[in-house]
């Protein structure tokens, strides 16, 4: 199960004040205009980040979450995968995302990421700028992909990251980017095939973090679920201590 109506984005482990925060609407290369949710923190920063939902595109609690990358020092762009099959709107638990979800391609998804990166680099000061992706379930796959974007991103991060060889283990040769991946103990994916993709990952010589938290549900990161506080912290240290250390992002090939 993904997020639902109920899901609340947990909070970082030091909050900074929050920035401006709206609704966006961008334009991708191919004419797609693309939903979007941007948060930014009150002091400027040198981080950006690209958050590729769930199956249920740019929900709720997306949105919360973005709020709560702007708190921990990040220029935050939420985005939806539906511009092209759906009008944008309203993407709580009432939208029908499966016959839409369908009609995603790693092509599309990729196109309307370089659009949301394009945006973070006017609004991020040039040179260090460091950005980074982050995905959960679906878009946990969906971000590790953009490895291999070309984009130079400083970082891919994926929670839960569904089936990673079908969704994104043809971009393996290609990818430049380092990973990291936070994973759920109790999954619908077989463990063995997230080892699989990260040694494969490996062996091209991009460099691959990997948490797996015991015990933890499919979509654990969810301050409601207070059975799960102590894995919900854990991820935000590494998920920050990532960052930290990935501060130069690689040059574009």
């Amino acid at each position: 199960m993904c997020h639902t109506d109920r899901s609340l984005a947990p909070y970082p482990p030091v909050r900074g004040a929050l920035g401006p925060c709206a609704d966006l609407e961008l334009t991708a290369r191919d004419g797609t205009r693309v939903a979007t949710f941007v948060a930014e923190p009150a002091l400027p920063t040198r981080r950006g980040i690209v958050i590729l939902p769930d199956v249920r595109g740019l929900h709720p609690f997306y949105k919360d979450l973005a709020a709560r990358f702007a708190e921990a020092g990040f220029v935050a762009v939420a985005m939806d995968y539906f511009g092209r099959t759906a009008p944008s709107g309203d993407r709580g638990e009432g939208f029908e995302y499966r016959s839409h979800i369908d009609r995603t391609t790693p092509e599309t998804i990729g196109i309307d990421v370089a659009a949301c990166v394009e945006l973070l680099r006017q609004r991020l000061p040039g040179g260090s700028a460091a950005i980074f992706t982050v995905g959960f379930c679906f878009g946990g796959s969906a971000s590790w992909r953009q490895s291999a974007s070309g984009l130079g991103l400083a970082g891919c991060i994926g929670f839960y990251g569904g089936q990673p060889m079908k969704r994104a283990g043809a971009a393996i040769p290609r990818m430049r980017s380092p990973l990291l991946m936070l994973l759920a103990g109790e999954d619908s994916t077989p463990a063995s095939e997230f080892e699989e993709f990260a040694r494969k990952v490996r062996e091209r010589g991009v460099d691959v973090q990997s948490k797996t938290y015991e015990g933890a549900p499919h979509s654990f990161f969810d301050r409601s679920s207070a059975e799960h506080a102590d894995a919900c912290e854990d991820a935000w240290h590494r998920l920050l201590d990532f960052a930290e250390t990935r501060s130069v992002a690689p040059s574009p090939p």
